[in-house]
């Protein structure tokens, strides 16, 4: 299982949608060197969160089936890390 710590940059608004896809938030988020990627949604988090995002498998158990289309899926809301409390700043 591939981890990933990105920052939600926005909300991905799809009205056309495959029905498995159903009604779950679909998000932007960053990677650190700046790579965008399209994550679903499974714990509300908002733009400017770091959150860990995982992928392949893992990603479409944790947006509820091992049948859902999803790749890469947001499943945790980082408080912070590091020694002085923060995440780095996307330099």
């Amino acid at each position: 299982v591939r981890m990933k710590i990105c920052q939600v940059e926005t909300t991905l608004v799809s009205t056309n949608r495959i029905a498995g896809l159903g009604h779950r938030s679909l998000r932007v988020v960053k990677e650190k060197g700046g790579a965008l990627s399209v994550a679903v949604d499974a714990v509300g988090c908002r733009p400017g969160d770091w959150v860990i995002v995982v992928g392949s498998s893992a990603a479409r158990e944790a947006a509820g089936s091992k049948d859902y289309p999803s790749d890469a899926t947001i499943v945790g809301i980082i408080d912070y890390w590091g020694e002085d409390g923060n995440p780095p700043s996307h330099e």
